[in-house]
């Protein structure tokens, strides 16, 4: 005879009765419109595309893992990890999931439990994880030692983390829905001109560039030009002298190839009537 309760995931096998395990934790099938999420979740970003694979096999197998959550005075459940789970038993209109209820102290327990839970599941993106750690030394106090000790990395790789949130908003985005990875990031933080770091990122997007290669553009570009091109700029910036003592104004030479064009600041209109009359003077 087909068993069942397989196909109903762990659920099936959980009893309706509450039991207590030897570790203080109980494992108990509760009510969905009892667990509300904790302002502590570090998981900032959820795929539809990967929600509905997890809906499709959720109503397939029912829930595998059940979710943590701690008790509150209220009688209530708040999440420690288990969202996207959470999620797609709430779409499918479930009344129950599957829980193991932690006691839990503090909210600094809280988030680092819900941070440590996500990491070790692969669950959080770079960015997420490093706004975890800014979150844990801002609201919580911890170190980098801290940090590294809570889930179980060096504090070199909890700081290399975190430098991601020196990148503009935008490269961070593109790491997070993850159309560049933490490796390129990296790459892009020797440069200091976020300008050029947006140029790079964008180049990385559209031709799909590997990291080893966004390494060597971003080291060739702090080297800086040789041989041709650094005789072609110094040319260029007498060229740019010349005109701005001529002409008593900033000039601006944008060359490229064989091509280019000349731009001459004026800063109100009788100063454009007065480089008018210049340049008439010059046409003669």
């Amino acid at each position: 005879m087909e068993n069942r309760a397989l196909g109903k995931g762990i659920s099936a096998l959980i009893p309706e009765v509450e039991r207590e395990e030897p570790t203080g934790e109980r494992v108990a099938n509760i009510e969905v419109a009892r667990v509300f999420a904790s302002k502590y979740q570090p998981r900032e970003i959820f795929k539809k595309d990967r929600l509905d694979e997890l809906v499709n096999s959720i109503r397939e197998k029912g829930v595998v893992q059940p979710i943590l959550v701690r008790e509150t005075p209220e009688n209530r459940f708040e999440l420690i990890a288990g969202e996207r789970r959470l999620r797609a038993v709430k779409e499918l209109g479930l009344e129950k999931i599957p829980a193991i209820i932690r006691r839990v102290d503090s909210n600094v327990n809280l988030f680092e439990l819900s941070l440590i839970e996500n990491i070790q599941r692969e669950g959080l993106n770079a960015i997420e994880e490093a706004h975890a750690y800014q979150r844990l030394m801002e609201e919580f106090k911890f170190d980098l030692d801290g940090i590294g000790k809570a889930v179980g990395k060096d504090k070199t790789s909890v700081s290399n983390t975190m430098r991601l949130l020196k990148l503009p908003a935008k490269i961070q985005e593109y790491i997070s829905s993850e159309e560049i990875s933490m490796g390129h990031g990296k790459a892009l933080l020797s440069l200091d001109n976020q300008r050029e770091q947006l140029k790079i990122c964008s180049k990385i997007i559209k031709t799909g560039l590997s990291v080893r290669e966004t390494e060597r553009l971003v080291s060739k570009r702090l080297a800086g030009p040789t041989g041709n091109q650094a005789q072609q700029d110094q040319d260029v910036a007498a060229l740019e002298e010349e005109l701005r003592r001529a002409l008593g104004t900033r000039v601006k030479i944008l060359h490229a190839g064989k091509k280019g064009r000349i731009q001459i600041d004026y800063f109100s209109l009788d100063e454009l009537d007065r480089l008018l009359s210049v340049l008439r003077k010059a046409a003669v």
